[in-house]
């Protein structure tokens, strides 16, 4: 076991749209500008946010997701991410006690913030709202946060020590309502409040049907986090924040196991404008078990990585570049060689939209894929499938024996033909339909996974991906 005293802050709101990323993007560049080095972390399995936080601190963000993950594996991806950081920011999902469901704060931002020891700064949006409405929605939350639920006997739940809310942090708010929203925010809540961010019109960032643009959609990015980190640091307290930060009590955390011996297991990975959905902490994973990952772009390269072993398909935006992902013949061709002749294959979502036959653009022109999977994609008009879940294998492959479970999480509007009976996905709420394809070298469907979802999960992929390479080599 190692001790982990990083000073650190969670960003949470009481509701999705109050402002959490872009604030959050303001103070990581606000305290790049004083001097500190922080790391950056994102509750939940959201791969856009971390995006615009590597691209601000120049090191990759990590996704922290209690239920993809076990608690000791969120602490290290929490020790990983800290590593030459003299602080760390996380910033919630959705609102401070949405979890899992409409009953349970699992997985959720109060969660984390409970399991990791991380003080919490609640971000509230404060357009159309008066002092009082916001004082009674705060204490609502520092109420919820010190109880027991109401009706254990119907709803059976573990006591909730408290909230964990440090202090307040205002967006959204004219610099002129701000002393009056101070005032009667402290007074009622008995809760600091460090600052406010005042609206800034031309500095949002833009949204598409998987969420925020990625950075690269962005050129002036830089300037508008720039333009926002000068107003935080103008109406913040930027000392108190900090305060806050270092009253993290210290974590016992679990030591990494021994590197494997031999030489790395070459695995060519997409990454691209294109293919951009990977979870770092995920990655990281492998490179520990034995992996050398070898980046590749479908979009710009004819050929996978000379030598890879394995290859990972990871989600994106491969729908916005059918056309262009297509006309490259050679990658497609080599791709779909590959994954036929048996290279042990990963395709998430995105991915497996990439190996089937067709794959439409947002007009609705269908392009040819690789062609490894039967049928076609195109745009089903809204959400398909959403939400957190548990993949059982209904037969042995890949990743999972017969019966074996991982869990889990979809959302996508790009529908395919057919998503594959190999494995199934089912939500608390019982609701399930097919998971996606599962050979004995093969992965591919639209749930996404995380490789410290299950033990061992990572050494089964590589030790597959070895078997391929002695059968090349024969």
């Amino acid at each position: 076991m190692s001790r982990l005293s990083l000073p650190r802050v969670m960003l949470a709101a009481p509701a999705s749209g109050s402002g959490k990323t872009t604030v959050t993007c303001a103070l990581l560049q606000a305290l790049l500008q004083a001097g500190e080095s922080p790391a950056a972390f994102k509750c939940g399995p959201d791969y856009i946010d971390p995006m615009f936080y590597s691209t601000i601190t120049g090191t990759p963000a990590r996704n922290l997701d209690l239920f993809l993950q076990p608690e000791a594996g969120v602490l290290s991806a929490l020790s990983r991410g800290s590593r030459g950081a003299t602080l760390g920011v996380l910033e919630g999902v959705m609102g401070f006690y949405d979890g899992l469901g409409g009953d349970t704060a699992l997985a959720g931002s109060w969660h984390l913030a409970e399991v990791t020891g991380t003080p919490v700064v609640l971000v509230l949006g404060c357009r159309g709202m008066s002092a009082l409405t916001a004082a009674a929605q705060v204490r609502g939350l520092m109420a919820f946060g010190e109880s027991a639920c109401l009706l254990p006997e119907r709803f059976p739940a573990k006591r909730r020590k408290n909230s964990g809310i440090a202090a307040l942090l205002l967006n959204q708010l004219s610099p002129a309502a701000y002393p009056v929203m101070k005032r009667v925010l402290e007074q009622e809540t008995g809760l600091p409040v460090v600052g406010f961010l005042p609206p800034l019109a031309d500095c949002s960032l833009k949204s598409r049907h998987l969420g925020l643009v990625t950075p690269d959609a962005l050129p002036d990015l830089r300037e508008k986090v720039d333009r926002l980190a000068a107003a935080l640091r103008e109406n913040t307290g930027m000392d108190r924040l900090m305060g806050i930060a270092r009253g993290a009590p210290p974590l016992e955390i679990q030591d990494p196991p021994p590197a494997p011996e031999g030489e790395p297991v070459p695995v060519a990975i997409a990454r691209d404008r294109a293919f951009s959905f990977y979870y770092q902490d995920a990655l990281e994973l492998l490179e520990e078990a034995g992996a050398k990952l070898l980046p590749f772009s479908p979009l710009e390269d004819e050929a996978l990585p000379r030598n890879a072993r394995g290859l990972l398909l990871g989600g994106g935006y491969p729908e916005l570049f059918a056309q262009s992902l297509s006309q490259n013949a050679p990658i497609r061709a080599a791709v779909r060689k590959a994954v036929l002749e048996g290279m042990p294959t990963v395709a998430e979502c995105g991915g497996c939209l990439y190996l089937g036959e067709t794959l439409s653009d947002p007009e609705g022109k269908p392009w040819p894929m690789a062609g490894v999977l039967p049928g076609g994609a195109k745009n089903a008009g809204k959400l398909r499938r959403f939400g957190y879940g548990t993949l059982t294998a209904r037969k042995s492959g890949l990743l999972l024996d017969a019966g074996e479970s991982l869990p889990a999480h979809t959302f996508h509007y790009w529908q395919s033909d057919w998503e594959g009976e190999d494995l199934r996905f089912q939500k608390r709420d019982g609701r399930s339909w097919p998971g996606g394809w599962h050979t004995e070298t093969l992965y591919a469907g639209f749930p996404h996974f995380h490789f410290g979802g299950r033990p061992g999960l990572a050494q089964r992929f590589l030790s597959r991906c070895m078997e391929y390479q002695r059968e090349e080599g024969a």
